[in-house]
């Protein structure tokens, strides 16, 4: 294989390759990525295939505009090649492999790897589906950013250390939660063809989940995703996406969304509320995390107390007025709901009371439940 890279384009799909490679593992052929370069059938620039796995989930990427002298494959270590194209001063470095070594040139640089044999690096799924969902990389994008946030990845129950994918027609909806809060977002996607509609539960682990937005394309672009029993497959224009899904029983989520016609429902504004709250927290600690929200004529009380700390008492004018309720509430679960909003939107705070869960809602589609802490409960 003999290849001219541009040092920065290629780095960039390398450093996506490079995260799904593990830095540990009992597989040393793990820790490297796989380069297959092709040459073009008209005689332009060619194609190099960056492949990498920990063999949970798998990544291919394309990096086109490549100058390939002589097609080839050869499997990199990912520390050392990736230190050497972030160091590099060099616009464009040239690639040679042969006798299980490989040459990297620059204009005054020159650095020799050892590598290793491209037919002991596992298969990495392709796109080969010929049915599929469609979905927004934007709509996707926030759908993981606002459930992802509420699993629990050091649960015994393995099925909560990942966000829960639903199909309803056209609505693709994803599910997070630890067990104490709940996160619900929403969102159109398309059917190409006539893809199956999953069975049993569809859990992609969170880690995953992390890998597959930050794939995701800047632009709205379209996204291909394919459900099948033991993984799920993304497509974006770069490359595809592989992932095992989570074996479980996923909670039943919708009994924890509350139903009520009787309850409080407060509009509140995101930007001078979380401001609010980051002030009453300022006296909480690891111990006590409870922030006591007191409703009240036309305002919002945010009050925290701490023996060791301090006191702190925060007003924000809303629009209320019932009588006086006061609900406590654990100030990170609120305050993780509320980062992942526009500053400058409202949401609807459904309340009961003290006991019962707060029901968030915003007007895109998007729901959160928090569970309640006990007067006194840290």
């Amino acid at each position: 294989m003999k290849i001219n890279i541009n040092r920065e384009n290629f780095l960039r799909a390398f450093q996506t390759a490079a995260m799904v490679s593990p830095v540990r593992s009992p597989r040393p052929i793990l820790q490297n990525v796989k380069l297959d370069a092709t040459a073009s059938s008209d005689g332009g620039e060619g194609a190099v295939m960056l492949t990498a796995t920990d063999t949970e989930v798998g990544v291919r990427l394309q990096v086109d505009g490549v100058g390939v002298d002589s097609p080839g494959c050869s499997v990199f270590p990912v520390s050392r090649l990736s230190m050497i194209l972030r160091e590099s001063s060099d616009e464009t470095l040239l690639i040679e492999t042969g006798d299980g070594k490989a040459v990297l040139k620059g204009s005054r640089s020159r650095f020799e790897l050892q590598t290793l044999s491209p037919d002991e690096f596992p298969d990495v799924a392709g796109f080969e589906e010929k049915s599929w969902y469609e979905i927004k990389s934007g709509g996707l994008r926030e759908l993981i950013r606002r459930t992802l946030f509420a699993t629990d990845t050091e649960s015994s129950r393995y099925a909560l250390g990942g966000v829960l994918l639903e199909i309803d027609g056209q609505v693709l909806i994803a599910v997070g939660t630890d067990g104490r809060r709940l996160a619900k977002m929403e969102g159109p996607v398309r059917l190409s063809g006539e893809p199956e509609t999953p069975g049993g539960t569809t859990i992609v682990p969170s880690r995953s989940m992390q890998l597959m937005e930050r794939m995701l394309p800047d632009d709205d672009t379209d996204v291909q995703i394919a459900i099948r029993p033991n993984d799920l497959l993304m497509r974006v224009p770069a490359g595809v996406f592989s992932t095992r899904l989570v074996e479980g029983r996923y909670p039943k989520w919708r009994d924890a969304i509350p139903s009520r016609r009787d309850s409080h429902k407060i509009d509140l504004p995101v930007g001078p509320l979380y401001s609010a709250l980051r002030q009453a927290a300022i006296v909480a600690s690891e111990e006590s995390r409870g922030i006591d929200f007191t409703f009240a004529e036309g305002s919002l009380v945010l009050s925290s107390s701490t023996a060791e700390v301090g006191q702190s008492r925060v007003e924000l004018p809303v629009a209320y007025d019932g009588e006086e309720m006061v609900i406590r509430l654990d100030n990170r679960y609120v305050a993780d709901f509320l980062k992942v909003l526009p500053p400058d939107r409202t949401f609807t705070l459904d309340v009961e009371g003290s006991q019962s869960a707060a029901w968030c809602s915003t007007e895109d589609r998007y729901g959160y439940v928090i569970m309640p802490l006990q007067r006194g409960q840290n």
